[in-house]
């Protein structure tokens, strides 16, 4: 078993995240299994970079001294894959709210969409969404948002996008009129309408979905990739499905599960 000295002396942890667990929970769960195994009441323990709750993939925990590398390791580069549906938005950019608004999409194909993605690589301005850890004024960008408040501006930043690669285009099952696209937007399900085998449940099968690999820097939002990118093709998009692949050296294919910490720690060598 790694000895308590080795431990606090500093390892990163790569775990895989659970799709609808927070980061912090994933970390508390993390603490509460090193607090178990080695009957530690207090130690340094954190996470380079927030992963969204219905985002799953790579999250980096460091644990004793480790933790000072934090900041290093959230500077580096990223790799994301993941699928955007085409032709609606939501308020927060993902599947954390309902559809909020329909848009044309007959008019999008593979290449249409892969011409309109490398628009946004290079060094690009963007928002980041409302729903999201950024700060305006010393406050929560998310904290206005679940206030409602429409005085609250976030202003664009420079990100980098190294390549943004659309995988397949999929489209929708069926077409429906435009009298059930507008019942849909007034909150009310259509009958007939069949959804997406999708764990929340609320994707609306006729939309088109693409599947993309994004290799980026450090603060870009994926979620705001997806509504840049919408737009720009005269339509609407937003993530339904996210996954970290890589932070900087480390990759997702070398993680363990946030239940398996402690059988890794009990089998991992002090050498």
């Amino acid at each position: 078993m790694l000895s308590q000295d080795k431990l606090l002396a500093g390892i990163i942890l790569s775990v895989d995240k659970p799709r609808q667990w927070t980061s912090f929970q994933a970390v508390n769960k993390i603490k509460s299994a090193i607090r178990n195994l080695y009957g530690l009441k207090k130690f340094k323990i954190g996470h380079a970079g927030t992963l969204d709750p219905l985002a799953t993939g790579l999250l980096l925990v460091c644990i004793g001294k480790a933790t000072k590398s934090i900041p290093q390791l959230q500077d580096g580069d990223k790799v994301y894959t993941g699928t955007m549906v085409l032709g609606a938005t939501t308020p927060c950019f993902d599947l954390e709210q309902a559809v909020d608004k329909y848009y044309p999409y007959q008019h999008l194909s593979l290449p249409s969409v892969q011409d309109a993605a490398q628009q946004f690589v290079g060094t690009i301005m963007q928002v980041p969404p409302m729903f999201s850890a950024v700060k305006v004024d010393g406050q929560r960008a998310y904290e206005y948002a679940r206030k409602d408040d429409p005085t609250v501006i976030i202003q664009p930043k420079p990100v980098d996008v190294y390549s943004f690669e659309i995988l397949s285009f999929r489209e929708g099952s069926h077409q429906y009129t435009s009298s059930s696209i507008i019942s849909q937007t007034e909150g009310v399900v259509h009958p007939g309408i069949h959804l997406y085998d999708h764990p929340l449940g609320s994707v609306p099968s006729h939309l088109p979905q693409i599947d993309f690999r994004i290799h980026c820097g450090k603060g870009t939002y994926i979620r705001s990739l997806a509504r840049d990118l919408g737009f720009s093709l005269g339509s609407g998009a937003f993530l339904s499905d996210l996954r970290r692949e890589r932070i900087g050296r480390f990759t997702v294919k070398e993680s363990i599960g946030v239940n398996e910490v402690t059988n890794y720690l009990i089998n991992l060598s002090n050498i």
